[in-house]
């Protein structure tokens, strides 16, 4: 009982809540019957079809639509759902067909980065609520756009930035901004893997169960090959967004979170493509230094072909007047004095595995999806909410403009946009496909 009443109250710094007008002025959710929520999944080969499994699971919640591109993922999630619930979810192949339907109270999008705002704001304005994997967005003016649009359909739009609902970790940020290590003015963050190369690819016909055209979707159309699809696309900057977005959201979420920091007031960034030589093109391995207007900074180091590290593949370590907190990435902290004892020591048994590409927190994600799902009924406010996400990935994004442009960036630090820079400042967006309009 304890626990959850900490859940449910502990403070996080900036969190906003948009009311849903599903809500009743009691704050008791008005959609499906037996106060049933259901939920549509949008893009489910990988991470989406985890989060099917894992929401299927939730009391009075029915994965009623499963959404994907791939007709031969879709009837093999479809037929995996219906043999863990008794009941086959409809499988939709495009999302505005699944936004359609009336029963629909939320989807979970799972797609390619480059999907992930315009499917944000097409939920938004077809009333549904949102919860959207990391990053938020694909570039920082997309971002801008789905907390428009969640804030002009009053939509609730959570990210998936789950580390927002580990309770041990809310535990070390409130205890961090109470002064446990004093005044905590730097953050360290990592994340490391061990990558193979992705090859030179070849151009190649389209699979016929791949609709190729609807998976690039607002994107500038490029020709299909094979080192593409299902996973590659991260590592191309007309879909991806690099390991920066694809990991480091992560960690930049934390190290803001605890700093009490929003927008930057100068990112700068370095790395390359380093261990391979064939078609990726993001960093491999990168650096991102921010820092802010309070006097604190923050930085992050992937390399996403080497997961040597002294400690665990990803965490976070703050720096504060009087001592350190050191964060694994999971569920568990240690908190140091300025002489490098351990002076507090909150231990988890839930394993963490980095190199788990579904997910790295398996038996934890659960918690913030229930967060959602709760935020929908009006029982509780979301821990991650679209403008919290939106900032943390703009940092990220920000870290790969720097390094696109080969110098500092500076920021207005009240929103992150770009300063006297009009070569960094079109990196800021991106052209859309003609005839894909993205609108709010």
């Amino acid at each position: 009982m304890e626990r959850r009443r900490f859940i449910k109250n502990v403070s996080v710094a900036g969190t906003s809540f948009l009311v849903s007008s599903s809500l009743s002025a009691s704050g008791i959710y008005k959609g499906s019957p037996g106060n049933k929520v259901i939920i549509g999944l949008v893009g489910v080969n990988g991470r989406g079809g985890f989060l099917a499994q894992k929401l299927a699971g939730l009391k009075d919640v029915e994965v009623g639509y499963i959404c994907d591109v791939d007709s031969t993922v879709l009837a093999r999630v479809t037929a995996e759902m219906e043999k863990l619930t008794g009941k086959k979810p409809q499988g939709i192949k495009d999302i505005r067909k699944l936004l359609e339907r009336k029963d629909l109270d939320a989807i979970v999008v799972a797609t390619p980065d480059h999907w992930h705002a315009p499917a944000t704001i097409l939920g938004c304005q077809a009333g549904k609520h949102v919860y959207v994997e990391k990053p938020c967005s694909h570039n920082p003016n997309e971002g801008e756009m789905a907390v428009a649009a969640a804030a002009k359909y009053k939509r609730i739009v959570q990210m998936g930035n789950q580390r927002r609902s580990f309770d041990n970790v809310q535990r070390m940020i409130k205890e961090l901004h109470d002064g446990i290590i004093g005044r905590a003015y730097f953050a360290r963050g990592w994340y490391t893997n061990r990558r193979p190369s992705i090859g030179k690819g070849k151009a190649a016909a389209v699979p016929a169960n791949l609709d190729y055209d609807l998976w690039q979707g607002y994107s500038p159309r490029r020709p299909f090959q094979d080192n593409l699809i299902h996973y590659n696309w991260h590592w191309f900057w007309n879909w991806g967004t690099g390991e920066a977005l694809n990991n480091g959201t992560h960690e930049i979420d934390v190290m803001r979170w605890g700093l009490g920091v929003d927008f930057p007031n100068q990112v700068t960034s370095s790395g390359g493509r380093f261990a391979f030589k064939d078609d990726w093109e993001t960093p491999d391995t990168q650096t991102i230094l921010a820092s802010f207007d309070n006097n604190t900074a923050l930085s992050w180091e992937g390399r996403s072909c080497n997961q040597y590290y002294q400690g665990d593949g990803r965490g976070v370590i703050f720096y504060g007047e009087n001592g350190s907190i050191y964060y694994g990435g999971g569920n568990a902290y240690k908190v140091f004095d300025g002489n490098n004892k351990v002076v507090k020591e909150v231990a988890d048994s839930t394993v963490v595995d980095p190199t788990n590409k579904l997910s790295p927190t398996e038996m934890l994600d659960v918690v913030h999806l229930q967060n959602f799902v709760n935020a929908i009924r009006g029982t509780e406010k979301p821990n991650a909410p679209i403008t919290e996400g939106h900032i943390s990935t703009t940092i990220g994004q920000l870290g790969n403009i720097a390094i696109r442009v080969n110098r500092v960036l500076n920021l207005d630090s009240k929103n992150g946009h770009i300063l006297n820079d009009a070569e960094a400042v079109k990196l800021w967006s991106r052209e859309y496909e003609k005839g894909w309009d993205l609108k709010v």
